[in-house]
């Protein structure tokens, strides 16, 4: 927390919020909730599903805020620096994308009559198409057989978001049909709950050909499951392309890459190594599991983004 938001929390503390209706206090998010709220701590107590006001944009676990206390607290704005340096980097990094897709153009023109000069061709028909990565291509039919220029190198997409086909809990070697999503954990003493997500061969085929960067995956934490605070996903790789009708072994784990509240969602960022593994298609898909009521939860999502550099 910068020197200036302590302040800035200190002196709204002091009444400059009173006139809101509550003291205004300063807090630091723990999770952003499927809704888009947040969890946070005040007075040591940890407070689910808080609002926030609409200026409040791009929200993400660790931001200072400014809270204003009462009843039910509200977050009314972020502390900490200006963001606009950060957002005009990502702004000219997206720019600088999309230019490398775009086929330059040196002139656009038109008339009544033919062009001058030599070297035009009449087009009879123009057709268009959307290629395998999506970029869309323009073919020119013409009068006359004059040989067509080689078509331009169209890049493959640099990102591809892959999402679970099934997913499903397991305990005591079989298939949980009392499980709604996939969950780690005994909170009952009935056995240890493993859930796993499938992806069938979709990760191996969107990786073919390419080098992947980097992938990470997506969870939501389910409400009401286990105790409130954050926990850790105790995250194992697994083979399969669908759901197995007896238990759910385990590959390369356990790995706590990410810890949630109840309530939150938050991205993790998967071991080189495991990447590997699922882009080869040696690995399958991604599982969690854990034994004890310590870090018992339902978890949804299961989205992977892989991130190609060639």
């Amino acid at each position: 927390m910068t020197g200036a938001a302590r302040d800035l929390g200190r002196q709204l503390d002091t009444g400059g919020g009173a006139s809101l209706g509550g003291a205004i206090v300063s807090a630091q998010v723990d999770d952003v909730t499927e809704s888009g709220r947040v969890n946070l701590t005040l007075d040591g107590v940890l407070q689910l599903e808080v609002p926030c006001a609409d200026s409040y944009r791009d929200r993400k676990a660790g931001d200072w805020v400014a809270v204003r206390t009462g009843a039910r607290p509200v977050v009314v704005w972020r502390l900490g620096d200006d963001p606009g340096d950060e957002s005009a980097d990502e702004i000219r990094e997206i720019a600088a994308d999309v230019a490398g897709d775009m086929i330059p153009v040196s002139a656009y023109t038109w008339g009544t009559g033919a062009p001058a000069g030599a070297g035009w061709q009449e087009v009879t028909t123009l057709w268009t198409r959307a290629d395998a990565n999506g970029t869309g291509q323009l073919y020119a039919q013409v009068a006359t057989a004059v040989p067509s220029p080689d078509p331009p190198a169209t890049r493959p997409p640099k990102t591809v978001a892959v999402t679970a086909t099934d997913s499903g809990s397991w305990r005591n070697g079989r298939p949980d049909e009392y499980a709604s999503v996939p969950m780690q954990g005994d909170w009952t003493g009935g056995g240890a709950r493993r859930g796993g997500w499938f992806y069938g061969s979709k990760i191996a085929t969107a990786c073919a050909g390419k080098t992947v960067a980097s992938m990470t995956v997506a969870f939501s934490r389910k409400t009401g499951s286990g105790v409130n605070g954050k926990r850790p996903l105790h995250l194992y790789l697994h083979g399969y392309t669908a759901p197995p009708s007896g238990q759910l072994s385990l590959g390369d784990g356990p790995e706590e890459l990410l810890r949630l509240s109840v309530g939150a969602k938050g991205t993790a960022t998967l071991p080189a190594a495991w990447r590997t593994a699922l882009a080869s298609g040696s690995a399958r898909g991604l599982a969690i599991y854990t034994t004890g009521s310590a870090d018992y939860m339902g978890v949804t999502g299961g989205t992977i983004t892989i991130k190609f550099s060639a």
